[in-house]
């Protein structure tokens, strides 16, 4: 006889076998329609929310090639030295790091040690992120809002532009949403979990809360601590245990994000440097100078290697006329997040979700302590309102694309409202406050979209006409039929993620490269001040003589427009010359460089070839699989290696050839130096028209 445990009132459900499993039928159930107590809807909208979103993030996935390949190169060199993975070198014979911490480069290293290096072991990672961060942002909502909160939480977070750009992309910024979001889903738990003792359920959730942002701080340090004003205070105020309790908790979870953060500080800072890569961006090769000058405070104020008040700092000073130069990022102020440049990234439905954390908080201004609404708006509304003001008002370098942090908060913000007025749709002024974030929805989109006129010139005027459709529903919803409601409700979602969700899917259909994409459809890599070029992805950087790649583009400056020939004045020109950023080269054409790519693959050596700057070392170091210096850095003007260094390394027959390359350290950095005495010491041979200096073979002075 086989005796069974069931769960009271739930007929033929949950049933245990002899054995303690489940038995096939109920996993079955319960695979594909969630828990008991739970709408038999939300399991299956949720995997077909996850399975629509894989297909968004990862069809035809290869169609920006390596993306930026500045992040490229040093992925490969992760998947051929443990060392280059371990400090995320550019390089494989570990001359210098990127200008940012290694974690996402540890992921992406270690697929191409998996997968077998190639465009699909960079970028695929990148797309699984972003299905993780959409199921874990639908269960974070779900958990204090609902399931129908989380699956719009969800829906409109993966259909944000500059999501699916990102995630698509190979930049550091789709783990840091990962980590955001688990972070998130950790402090949730500690809230609803009870307990007072220190090692209780609400400290232990706070604790790998803390650790996912200290990961987040190795992905892109600082940035990550943005959310933790809005955490800290939706736990402080709404958690379930005593004041005592919370404040020690949050004291633990200070800790957590400490040692996440700081076990890698220390390392970086106790080994010897003479045996580690140069830590690129910083001036002291320190990896907290780094992250406290020009990925810190330098971002905020300008300065430290970035644009803005002040000069110097990491990646060396700022050329004439580049201090103050708007950039990517137009200039700062409240608007920036609407602007040409920011717009369509992230604001599709800003207004609503602005609009909505200002209902949501006074619908529950009265609500008890530990009220769960009201906690999530805290929560997500503290995320929104802090990484939001913090990236408009930013005097450093800021990329548009930064903005995707802002995704999960807005999505949670405009579903939690949404949720809360509708419940309260008896209430004629609900009602008004949803028709109102329906109409500023519809017509901000209208804007938007007119921003490119050309582009389904048909599309913003019927989100524009649906919307107030919508809106005059909304205002009048009490007085119709159930049927009614749900046509109403169905509309009210096509246009209202109509815009957003149409520029998203032009974004998954076009190729992007370089350090600054673009979201939409058009593919744009460094666009003038206005934000309003369409340069393709070929039109700066590449390997010299040829091979039309792009340029590579971390962040250790602003850039000049490479698309239109627009260049701040002090900026060297764009002649193609061996100093230019966006020409191809010293003595080439635009044509494929075969020869060169050739040459490589055939040289053994710690490096094959070295050459100033990143742009042409990573689609040499790419196309040929060898590793290739960047002296001084992204830009050429970190100060490694230095001249001694390199002529040790020539000396010992380390590196075989060299190029010229642009550098913005100016007539005394090191990559001038270097320059000067390569051109002075060594014979050159051309290859396929490129000008190449054969360090084995000197000539005399």
């Amino acid at each position: 006889m086989t005796s069974t445990t069931q769960r009271p009132g739930v007929a033929g459900a949950d049933r245990l076998t002899e054995r303690g499993g489940w038995d096939r039928e109920t996993w079955f159930r319960r695979a594909l329609f969630g828990p008991v107590g739970q709408p038999r809807w939300a399991r299956p909208g949720l995997l077909g929310l996850l399975a629509l979103t894989a297909v968004l993030y990862l069809w035809d996935l290869t169609n920006s090639g390596w993306a930026n390949e500045y992040y490229s190169a040093a992925a490969q060199a992760g998947s051929q030295s443990w060392k280059a993975l371990l400090f995320g070198s550019f390089d494989a014979g570990n001359a210098i790091t990127v200008d940012k911490p290694p974690a996402a480069l540890w992921v992406l290293g270690l697929s191409g040690r998996l997968l077998g290096f190639g465009q699909w072991a960079v970028l695929a990672p990148q797309a699984l992120m972003g299905v993780a961060s959409t199921g874990l942002l639908v269960a974070t909502v779900r958990r204090l809002s609902g399931p129908g909160a989380g699956l719009l939480a969800g829906a409109i977070a993966a259909l944000t532009p500059v999501a699916v750009l990102i995630f698509r992309f190979n930049n550091p910024d789709a783990l840091l949403v990962l980590v955001l979001v688990t972070a998130a889903y950790c402090t949730v738990r500690a809230i609803q979990a009870t307990g007072d003792r220190l090692l209780s359920a609400p400290t232990l959730w706070l604790v790998f809360a803390g650790a996912a942002v200290g990961f987040g701080f190795l992905t892109k340090m600082m940035q990550a601590f943005l959310i933790l004003p809005g955490l800290g205070l939706a736990y402080l105020i709404a958690a379930n245990s005593s004041l005592w309790h919370r404040i020690r908790g949050l004291i633990a979870a200070a800790v957590a994000v400490v040692v996440s953060a700081g076990w890698y500080l220390v390392l970086v800072a106790l080994w010897p440097a003479d045996s580690r890569p140069y830590i690129g961006g910083s001036t002291a090769n320190s990896l907290w100078q780094l992250a406290v000058d020009y990925n810190g405070l330098g971002r905020i104020f300008g300065g430290h290697g970035n644009p803005g008040s002040g000069s110097g700092g990491g990646g060396g000073d700022m050329p004439e006329g580049m201090h103050g130069f708007p950039g990517f990022s137009g200039s700062p102020g409240i608007t920036r997040l609407f602007n040409s440049q920011m717009g369509g990234e992230i604001s599709w439905l800003l207004p609503a979700a602005l609009i909505g954390l200002v209902a949501g908080l006074w619908l529950t201004r009265r609500a008890p302590r530990t009220d769960r609404t009201r906690t999530a708006f805290m929560l997500w509304g503290g995320w929104l309102i802090v990484t939001g003001l913090t990236f408009s008002y930013m005097s450093g370098t800021v990329h548009p694309y930064y903005t995707v942090a802002l995704a999960p908060a807005i999505g949670a913000v405009v579903a939690l409202s949404v949720r809360e007025l509708w419940s309260r749709a008896a209430h004629p002024v609900a009602r008004l406050t949803l028709a109102a974030m329906a109409v500023v929805t519809g017509g901000w989109s209208f804007v938007l979209l007119d921003r490119s006129p050309e582009w389904l010139p048909w599309l913003r005027w019927t989100i524009l006409v649906g919307s107030i459709l919508v809106a005059v529903g909304l205002i009048v919803v009490s007085r119709q039929s159930r049927r009614f409601v749900v046509a109403l409700a169905t509309a009210g979602l096509l246009f209202g993620l109509g815009g957003t969700g149409a520029w998203a899917v032009a974004t998954a259909g076009h190729s992007h490269s370089g350090g600054n994409p673009n979201s939409g459809p058009t593919s744009q890599m460094f666009g003038p001040p206005s934000g309003n070029a369409s340069g393709g992805p070929g039109s700066g950087g590449g390997i010299p003589g040829g091979a039309s790649g792009q340029q590579p583009g971390g962040e250790s400056a602003q850039q000049p427009d490479s698309t239109s020939g627009q260049r701040p004045e002090g900026f060297p020109n764009g002649d193609g010359g061996p100093t230019s950023p966006g020409g191809n080269g010293p003595g080439g054409d635009s044509s494929n460089n075969t020869e060169l790519v050739t040459l490589l693959e055939h040289t053994d050596g710690r490096w094959a070839a070295a050459t100033v700057g990143s742009g042409s070392a990573a689609t040499l170091a790419l196309e040929s699989g060898r590793s290739v210096m960047a002296i001084g850095g992204f830009t050429g003007s970190d100060d490694s290696p230095t001249l001694q260094q390199f002529q040790s390394y020539v000396a010992a027959g380390q590196v075989r050839y060299f190029l010229a390359g642009f550098s913005m350290g100016g007539e005394n950095s090191t990559g001038t130096q270097i320059s000067d005495w390569v051109k002075s010491h060594f014979a050159t041979i051309t290859v396929g028209g490129a000008t190449v200096y054969d360090l084995s073979q000197p000539v005399s002075a």
